[in-house]
């Protein structure tokens, strides 16, 4: 052995040096990390060839093994780190030659590029990091951060402070609408650190929170790094359960866990909303209690404000907090005594089969004690109990086809339970009531006739659909019925949209959250997966960037207003209509409904391309192509490049090796913390995408073939990876940020800057780490 170390440990010392030295070779990471891999390969090679590289293994031919056997150990937990005292053999790292090795790795490249880049449910996931990207860089190129930096100044800044406050809400809204760190971290430096310096600001505070707040857009959704994250913990997840349940006897990880070991990333989006939004208010409540203990280094600053109206505090409260919470409070309240809720009749044609057991009970001794073990005796005589109930009863009722009249009476009595106002229409009226009281609060001294007409409109539209529309309505008379009433709340809303636009904050606001709203209330409220939310996003963010263009031209945008309209309008159609054509007969209201959806949809598109136009003609859409292009092929490349050297340390057994040290420990939480703190480690040295793509796949079968729940497995990863955009001295995000600071901010002010910051990014993890219901509770309130 050289230097008293395995061969393997040799030779994942030598991949990690190669990695290092390619990564520092000043070559684009993508090619180094693929030029990393063959050179440990050749290296590796050639002193296994000269016998330098003595792997040691447990022979296991020896009696101490086979005791171990007949006592009922599970041959895949014998190593060398959990039996010491076993007998070992020296075998050299590639067992049958390296000519071998790399022959497998190129058949194993073909499977991997094919099951994880090209082919399969990763590559649709995958796209939708190229339209995120592309979201978040035409959003950056339309001088968003600059509106919302400004706004948000004017309410903040005569807070203690307030301006670094104001970054860390425009940095957790820049998160929730780009998700890209490098141009949210350039633009905030651009357009608040001068500010900051020049009102009095220390350039600690000011580095520090605008590099911090940057990297928000590594947690909160859409997060690129929970979609590459998400892709892999599917895998990982579904793979190490199977070996687990395997291992403890069971025949799949349904049966041990009662539940099938699937993660999606819809649901990684979910779970990621709580600990992002806590990490953005620690950061806040940094600098605001910072500004507190040092006011001469973070003072108040007054801007002056654009607006005429000046609003009271009474009315404030009573239009933007109190009348928001009577109406969608009522409205809940009423959805809870059954007057608003689903006026659906829609009956399946067959039965409900028969519920089942909690957990399966016909199992083997050996899957009955691990599932005891795993869920407890309580839960296991539940499902026991369970099963002899459905027995008793005569076994698990089959479905069976219902006849006609079943199926008349099933529509009957859902008819008759259905409540008096339907859901949609529910929202739709709080909605227009929102606009119009909202409206009424912006312009407390403007005429508040057309808004009272609007809100009349509003009760009307109620009241039709308790009078005239009920369950068995068709859709074409329900929009007969409730046409004048919508058409009187809408002429109203024009009015209030008019007094909205006058207002600063909802100017600046409304247009992106609206985006963000619909990009992210698909995904976390699980109508969609993130890829054709990803691809709304994009366009969006280009018709949002094409109305602002021509804005500054002082153009009309109502193409661009009418078209987004169009959308609304084919999701509305989309959700009370029947758009499908190639039925046998196809009813008159269905024809119009399609025609009218088919026109909307294809104004839409016009709008879209029309949009693509203006910002080609202000060169805008040419340089957001290039750096969309430029960042997803990055991200691919290092894709393909990690899979090469995740192969070349798995030909040498060195992901069998670490594998077997962490599972050596008997503690989860304590081969967990390992992980972590070697996450946190090579932060320092990695970005973010090589963590993910090199060390994931190797410690992910032990980290997700525990008990612990996968989404706060996976969150707890992307908070630590976000430290890599910190952690000094290779924070990408202090690079960005040192490339537009000016001369007066040195390297020390942001390296002393950021450190406040890193140790609350370790506080965060505490709290996840001590309440993982942080990270749970949202998947388990929204269904997915």
């Amino acid at each position: 052995m050289l230097f008293g170390l395995d061969g393997v440990e040799l030779g994942l010392i030598i991949v990690f040096l190669s990695l290092f030295a390619g990564i520092l070779s000043g070559f684009p990471v993508a090619f180094a990390i693929s030029g990393a891999g063959i050179f440990a390969f050749a290296i590796i090679a050639f002193l296994d060839t000269q016998g330098v590289l003595i792997h040691n293994v447990v022979d296991p031919s020896s009696q101490a093994f086979r005791d171990l056997l007949a006592s009922g150990v599970n041959p895949e937990t014998i190593s060398k780190f959990r039996y010491p005292d076993l007998p070992v053999i020296s075998t050299p790292v590639f067992e049958r030659g390296w000519e071998v090795a790399i022959d497998r790795n190129l058949s194993f490249i073909v499977n991997r590029m094919n099951e994880r880049v090209f082919a399969g449910q990763s590559i649709e996931t995958l796209l939708a990091v190229l339209m995120f990207v592309m979201m978040g860089i035409t959003l950056e190129r339309s001088k968003i951060a600059n509106d919302l930096l400004t706004t948000m100044a004017r309410i903040f800044g005569p807070l203690p402070g307030g301006l670094a406050v104001s970054v860390v809400v425009v940095g957790a809204f820049l998160a929730a609408s780009t998700g890209i760190v490098g141009a949210t971290v350039v633009t905030m430096g651009l357009l608040s650190l001068p500010t900051m310096l020049r009102n009095g600001y220390s350039p600690e505070l000011s580095t520090g929170v605008i590099a911090a707040s940057g990297t928000l857009g590594q947690i909160i959704p859409p997060s690129i790094v929970i979609v590459l994250l998400g892709t892999l913990a599917g895998d990982l997840y579904s793979t190490a359960q199977e070996s687990r349940a395997l291992a403890a006897g069971c025949s799949d990880a349904l049966t041990l866990l009662g539940e099938p070991a699937v993660v999606s990333v819809g649901t990684l989006f979910q779970a990621a909303l709580l600990p992002g939004i806590l990490l953005a208010f620690l950061y806040a409540a940094y600098a605001f209690g910072y500004a507190l203990l040092n006011p001469s280094k973070a003072p108040p600053v007054e801007f002056e404000r654009s607006d005429g109206e000046v609003i009271t505090r009474n009315e404030a409260l009573t239009w933007f907090l109190g009348v928001p919470i009577a109406l969608i409070g009522g409205a809940l309240m009423l959805g809870q005594v059954g007057l608003i809720g689903s006026q659906s009749v829609v009956v399946g044609s067959f039965t409900e089969v028969g519920e089942s057991a909690s957990l399966r009970t016909n199992v083997s001794e050996q899957c009955k004690a691990s599932m005891i073990e795993l869920h407890g005796q309580e839960a296991w005589d539940e499902a026991v109990a369970q099963q002899q109930g459905i027995e008793a009863a005569g076994g698990a009722q089959q479905s069976e086809r219902l006849t006609e009249e079943e199926i008349a009476a099933a529509v009957e009595a859902k008819a008759a339970a259905a409540a008096p106002i339907g859901t949609g229409v529910a929202i739709l009226a709080i909605m227009l009531a929102l606009i119009l009281t909202t409206a009424r609060g912006v312009a407390p001294g403007a005429d508040a006739r057309p808004l009272a007409i609007g809100l009349g409109g509003v009760g009307l539209m109620l009241l039709a659909d308790i009078l005239f529309v009920g369950p068995q309505t068709s859709s074409g008379a329900m929009v007969l019925w409730l046409a004048i009433p919508a058409l009187i709340a809408l002429w109203a809303c024009r009015h209030a949209v008019v007094r909205l636009a006058q207002n600063e904050l909802i100017r600046v606001v409304f247009p992106p959250l609206v985006l963000i709203v619909a990009v992210l209330g698909s995904i976390l409220g699980g109508v969609t997966n993130p890829t054709p939310a990803a691809a709304l996003g994009a366009a969006g963010a280009i018709m949002l960037a094409a109305y602002r263009k021509l804005r500054e031209e002082e153009k009309s945008g109502k193409i661009i207003i009418y078209s987004t309209f169009s959308v609304m309008l084919m999701i509305l159609i989309g959700a009370n209509f029947d758009l499908r054509m190639n039925q046998e007969t196809v009813a008159f209201e269905s024809w119009v409904a399609f025609i009218i959806s088919y026109a909307a949809y294809l104004y839409a598109a016009f709008g879209l391309l029309y949009g693509c136009w203006v910002l080609l003609r202000t060169k805008v859409l040419s340089p957001v192509v290039r750096e969309t292009a430029k960042v997803t092929s990055m991200v691919f490349t290092i894709l393909i490049g990690s899979q090469l050297l995740n192969l070349v340390v798995i030909s040498f057994g060195g992901e069998h090796y670490i594998q077997q040290f962490l599972r050596s420990f008997d503690s989860e939480f304590k081969v967990f913390l390992i992980v972590m703190l070697v996450l946190f480690v090579l932060g320092f040295v990695l970005d973010f995408l090589e963590i993910i793509y090199i060390v994931i796949p190797i410690v992910g079968p032990v980290i997700y073939g525990g008990s612990f729940d996968p989404k706060w497995v996976t969150i707890m990863i992307a908070v630590n990876l976000q430290t890599s955009f910190l952690t000094p001295p290779f924070g990408f995000a202090l690079f960005y940020l040192r490339g537009v600071a000016p001369p007066s901010v040195t390297t020390g002010h942001i390296y002393r800057g950021i450190i406040p910051f890193v140790l609350i990014q370790v506080l965060g993890l505490a709290i996840l780490w001590f309440f993982p219901a942080i990270v749970t509770i949202v998947p388990a309130l929204i269904p997915n």
